[in-house]
């Protein structure tokens, strides 16, 4: 199943903290690194604290939806993730954007990303890896991209793994 994932990051070394998380999701069983965007440096958005680090990779896996979402928390805990409240400054988040075409809507997870469509830390980079990508229930991601154009963003380092 071809799955993206949102990576991001603004406590600490922040780029550091990005690579090595994309390190790990290459480590979960029965996935594979397929691709990783450029790093981006992003204002917070209904948050405060230090500019963003973010990008997004591109996986291939066999685990199920609920599965892949259990390796990425441990992946977020095991660098100090904690969610005192929404929107929270964090160490590392990860977010399953998309799994396959499919909608999932559980108390645990919802797919496609809930509020990707709003967020230019999302749609550029996850437009570098697949730029006619389509998100199920929304439409083409590129035709979000003007309503994001107002927020700050900057690619930093490139470090791309592409297909």
């Amino acid at each position: 199943m071809q799955v993206f994932i949102g990576i991001g990051a603004n406590l600490g070394d922040a780029k550091a903290t990005v690579g090595k998380a994309i390190a790990a999701l290459a480590q979960v069983p029965d996935t594979t690194l397929v691709a990783q965007s450029a790093l981006f440096g992003s204002a917070p958005i209904d948050s405060s604290g230090d500019d963003y680090v973010n990008a997004v990779a591109e996986l291939d896996t066999s685990l199920s939806a609920t599965t892949l979402l259990l390796h990425l928390q441990a992946i977020e805990l095991a660098h100090g993730r904690e969610r005192p409240y929404r929107n929270a400054p964090r160490t590392l988040d990860l977010d399953l954007l998309l799994y396959g075409a499919q909608e999932i809507h559980t108390a645990d997870l919802q797919v496609p990303h809930p509020r990707m469509t709003e967020r230019a830390f999302v749609l550029l980079p996850l437009l570098q890896l697949a730029a006619d990508i389509s998100i199920p229930g929304k439409g083409h991601a590129q035709d979000f991209v003007a309503a994001v154009a107002g927020q700050r963003i900057q690619e930093l380092a490139c470090g791309c793994l592409r297909k």
